[in-house]
């Protein structure tokens, strides 16, 4: 439901009174928004997928990989796209109508922080982008052609989603939830929670991931060196 502004200018976001002088109304629906957004996102898994199953030189990568390459595959369009729209054009989102400004007004009905460029967003989404964005594509390079610093590259861009996650909440948190609708079923726990919970979830796994895959590889290099060290 929209409501004013202090200047009279109707929006959607909380709080209420929340004043956005410049808001223009989208004119594109919210389920041609989502469409867009998973579906592009489903090309991307997918098209990853069908690359991850051809075997390579180190023969075919298991299922728990592929999904894995996938993941980085999808962050990187969403980091790299998505965000770094956000990350160059935060100041003008609310009035303007391109289309990733419209999936950012749609976005920010469940965390209206986007809509008023507030400080901790723009920096955090500017260095998701940037850094985070090409470093995802860069780990799906990585994995493809067997590098020997993938799961480096998987432990810092997962660590690196975490902490932003993290902090993404708990800044929210602080604030008493006052930038969205609490408890609404879409705004509120599609938008905020889950579509923002799975970069705490799944980094989560692919850094405890990657621990295990690098303590393995220096257990055998530690006992590949001790080996030397009796021959001689």
């Amino acid at each position: 439901m929209d409501t004013s502004s202090a200047a009279g200018v109707l929006h959607p976001y909380w709080p209420r009174d929340l004043l956005i002088p410049t808001y223009v109304a989208n004119d594109r629906s919210m389920s041609e928004i989502l469409v867009f957004l998973f579906s592009v996102s489903g090309v991307f898994l997918l098209v990853t997928w069908l690359i991850t199953g051809r075997r390579g030189a180190t023969g075919r990568l298991g299922t728990w990989r592929r999904l894995a390459v996938c993941w980085f595959a999808v962050c990187g369009f969403i980091h790299g796209v998505i965000e770094g729209w956000f990350s160059l054009y935060y100041d003008i989102i609310p009035g303007d109508q391109s289309f990733l400004s419209q999936l950012w007004k749609e976005y920010s009905k469940g965390d209206s922080r986007y809509v008023i460029a507030d400080n901790f967003t723009v920096c955090m989404e500017t260095v998701t982008a940037w850094l985070w964005g090409p470093f995802s594509f860069w780990a799906v390079f990585a994995f493809l052609t067997n590098k020997p610093y993938r799961f480096v590259l998987q432990l810092i861009i997962s660590l690196g989603q975490l902490y932003g996650a993290v902090l993404y909440f708990f800044t929210e948190h602080r604030d008493g939830y006052a930038h969205s609708e609490l408890g609404h079923p879409i705004y509120f726990w599609f938008y905020f929670v889950f579509m923002n919970v799975l970069w705490i979830v799944i980094p989560l796994a692919l850094i405890v991931d990657a621990w295990r895959q690098m303590s393995t590889a220096q257990a055998h290099a530690d006992i590949t060196e001790s080996h030397k060290s009796k021959r001689n």
